[in-house]
């Protein structure tokens, strides 16, 4: 037992790791992934806030000479930290609860009717056993809660955020608890709080419960404001430090180099994440819709058992400190109500730090019923392994939806797309959470095809893209310089908040876009995505040169001149589907499959039912989910 008290946090958290490295992501996967792989890896600078910290600690770890490619590398850093995050939790639910005071009258007469002797009055009895094991309890759900353990699994910058979440919480409850009021102790939880805004915005949601614990402990004082302001004193400082990485980064021009903070005009706009502003307190009907989404998704996060303890641990600890009880409900609340107010799709993780709090209800809820149930069993061992068996529950139900161990479907589809097109070709799209950032990994990392220009539309509305094109691409914009100055002396006004003419910066823009085209289809093979043509040009919204049309090729739509009939090769390509499937997979599978039967339709066009039978049969074989339009199996007769 001695070894256990000594070591409990450790040794769960190296189980954590274990079942972490078991649904670990092979590959690039949806969204943000390979994007931020490459930052890694490039010491490039990514999407608005820029990530400071995490591209830097990453850069260092895949410097280590593991046998491992950098993308899997960069995967295993992200359980690693997700690991070390449930470590200091578990820590500070143990430093929470040796700290409050369990003092309890029926359990003592319960004790005494045991031994058979009769005392009065309550009695302080010892729990080290039954704290250490309910802050494992704690430790374990919120590890194997559905959002927390699927940063583990792949590159992002929440998986170091989960860590910097834990170490503030961690920092912020040992000086509370301390027995002195050093301002060294306080000074830790600033500088910490500098460690968690250098890589996101959402450390600001902790701050308030950092703030009451201050202010319970320091009470309102001339002295408490002294310390904020020395402890300010250092950690700003050690913040602008870590965030200069931005400037002097982007002054080198790294290949991705978003935002381009060279200048405090740029810095400004990408560290405050200027361009998502928008979604944040957008409408009521928003906020409605995220909280619905938050309530009906709560329970599953921590397998619906978790729920109940965590409910049990609500009221219990109401009981045993109402000031930590207060701090945690408050911390909670705060947390859900603004991140509620972000209008985005992917908002699971911005919930986090409300996972954070009620883990520490599920804590409280444990040791009551470890305390509980000790008056049903003679011995405590039974007590203890039903307990921590029940906490186990949320690793069996959310493996399954958490494991990304067999996802390789984002890696095949980029360099199949990759594959199937010409040298120096061109790929215009906006597919970003599917193909243009892992192809930022696989091109500028692994330099798989990049010869190929992989142009973002929806990026060519920012004025730094362009800085990003003439750097990789110099060619492709060489003679677009006019039609480019005047696109960005339209958009200066737009980007600083002033106003701007909107119809004249769509014309500029949809010109960019046309002229892209006319400009390099005499010297590179041109394409465009799915979307673009289902989207965009079916709006009017972007049209090509005259005397051009497109034929779908294999997973793009290929630019050519005249009405000819345009060859493609055969769909020698295969791409791998994981067992447990999402929407970013479903997509995959619908854009090639669609691909694959817009190909089969021109061939029957020009009259080559053969040819068309070859990607109808590739359609059966690989994408049995894609639904084939009855028109062309009857022409087919198939």
């Amino acid at each position: 037992m001695n070894y256990l008290k000594k070591y409990y946090s450790s040794l769960v958290s190296l189980f954590i790791f274990a079942v972490y490295l078991s649904t670990l992501a092979p590959s690039v996967v949806q969204i943000d992934s390979g994007e931020l792989a490459a930052v890694q890896a490039t010491l490039g600078i990514a999407h608005p806030t820029g990530y400071p910290l995490f591209t830097l600690a990453g850069f260092l770890f895949l410097q280590l000479p593991l046998p491992f490619t950098q993308i899997q590398q960069a995967n295993l850093l992200a359980a690693i930290w997700c690991a070390l995050g449930a470590f200091l939790f578990i820590k500070s639910v143990y430093l929470l609860f040796e700290n409050l005071d369990f003092t309890f009258t029926k359990l003592q007469r319960i004790k005494n009717k045991k031994e058979k002797a009769q005392q009065n009055g309550a009695q302080r009895i010892d729990l080290s056993t039954e704290k250490i094991l309910a802050s494992i309890c704690a430790g374990i759900f919120l590890a194997f809660s559905k959002t927390y353990w699927l940063q583990s699994t792949s590159v992002e910058v929440y998986s170091l955020q989960i860590f910097l979440f834990s170490l503030i919480i961690y920092a912020a409850l040992r000086a509370f608890f301390s027995k002195t009021k050093k301002l060294y102790n306080w000074t830790l939880v600033a500088l910490s709080f500098s460690l968690g805004f250098a890589n996101h915005m959402t450390t600001l949601l902790v701050i308030l419960l950092a703030a009451i614990l201050f202010f319970l402990k320091e009470k309102f004082t001339f002295a408490a404001l002294k310390k904020i302001f020395y402890s300010a004193a250092v950690s700003i400082p050690f913040l602008f430090l870590l965030y200069s990485y931005l400037p002097l980064r982007a002054a080198a021009n790294p290949p991705i180099n978003w935002g381009n903070p060279f200048n405090l005009e740029n810095f400004v706009r990408h560290v405050s994440g200027r361009q998502y502003q928008v979604w944040l307190f957008s409408s009521l009907d928003s906020a409605k819709k995220q909280l619905e989404y938050f309530i009906i998704n709560f329970p599953s996060e921590f397998a619906f058992i978790g729920l109940l303890i965590g409910l049990i641990g609500f009221f219990y600890s109401f009981k045993i400190s109402k000031q930590i009880f207060l701090a945690m409900l408050i911390t909670f609340l705060f947390s859900v109500l603004y991140s509620i107010n972000y209008d985005i799709v992917d908002i699971d993780t911005y919930f986090l730090l409300s996972y954070f709090a009620f883990s520490f209800f599920i804590g409280f809820g444990s040791l009551r019923l470890l305390i509980y149930f000790q008056k049903y069993f003679i011995k405590k061992k039974i007590v203890s392994a039903v307990v921590l068996i029940v906490c186990l529950i949320p690793l069996w139900v959310n493996y399954s939806i958490s494991d990304q161990s067999d996802v390789h479907t984002f890696e095949d589809y980029t360099l199949s797309i990759l594959k199937h097109v010409e040298k120096d070709a061109i790929i215009f799209s906006y597919q970003w959470d599917y193909f243009i950032s892992p192809s930022y990994y696989f091109q500028f990392v692994e330099k798989n095809r990049s010869d190929v220009a992989v142009i973002d539309k929806e990026l060519l509305r920012r004025s730094w893209y362009f800085d990003q094109l003439k750097r990789n691409y110099p060619c492709v914009i060489k003679y677009l310089n006019e039609e480019i100055d005047s696109f960005l002396n339209a958009l200066q006004p737009f980007e600083r908040g002033q106003n701007y003419n909107a119809t004249l910066l769509e014309k500029y823009y949809r010109t960019i876009m046309t002229k892209l085209i006319s400009e390099n289809i005499n010297k590179r093979n041109y394409y465009i995505g799915l979307e673009l043509f289902q989207n965009e040009m079916q709006r009017g919204e972007f049209s090509l040169p005259e005397g051009y049309q497109i034929v779908p090729h294999i997973f793009m739509f290929k630019v050519v001149k005249g009405n000819d009939y345009v060859p493609a090769p055969d769909p020698n390509f295969t791409i791998r589907f994981p067992q447990q499937r999402n929407k970013y997979i479903d997509f995959i599978e619908t854009a090639a499959g669609t691909m694959l039967a817009y190909r089969a339709v021109y061939e029957l066009q020009f009259s080559k039912p053969e040819r068309a039978k070859v990607y109808i049969e590739k359609i059966r074989k690989d994408f049995p989910g894609y639904q084939i339009p009855f028109e062309i199996l009857s022409a087919l007769k198939m």
